[in-house]
């Protein structure tokens, strides 16, 4: 399943173009300070670790199980504008996750998540750690 149908990710609006994920300004995702919400921006950078996992692997889609085992997020400025997620991963951590998942058929990743508004504003980073596991 794309990461971008997941239902809850189509409820909120997150759209994925040019391999960037983003999240328009709207009602729907405010919060009582007339910001975007924690949990949609939440939601915005776990879904673009899930989508930078699949890029790291695309040869294991329909192989294995990801599973997110941890989360850690910090939210740095309100996001007044459309945010738009990046992520990055060790290549040390791909590494050791390949020399894992070839031993056990399992194993953890480290993602590292950005969102930025479109003035390149820092909004929140988080990491997230990824279990996956071969069918």
């Amino acid at each position: 399943m794309k990461a971008t149908d997941i239902p809850f990710v189509k409820h909120i609006g997150i759209e994925e173009q040019n391999d960037e994920l983003s999240l328009d300004f709207k009602n729907d995702v405010l919060n009582h300070i007339k910001t975007i919400h924690a949990s949609a921006q939440f939601t915005l950078a776990e879904t673009q670790s899930g989508i930078h996992l699949q890029s790291l692997f695309p040869e294991l889609e329909g192989k294995v199980i990801p599973v997110l085992r941890d989360a850690q997020i910090k939210y740095k400025k309100p996001a007044k504008e459309k945010i738009i997620a990046f992520s990055s991963t060790d290549e040390e951590a791909v590494i050791k996750f390949k020399s894992q998942f070839e031993k056990k058929g399992r194993g953890l990743l480290q993602i590292e998540v950005k969102i930025k508004d479109i003035n390149d504003v820092l909004t929140c980073q988080a990491t997230f750690i990824w279990f996956i596991q071969a069918l």
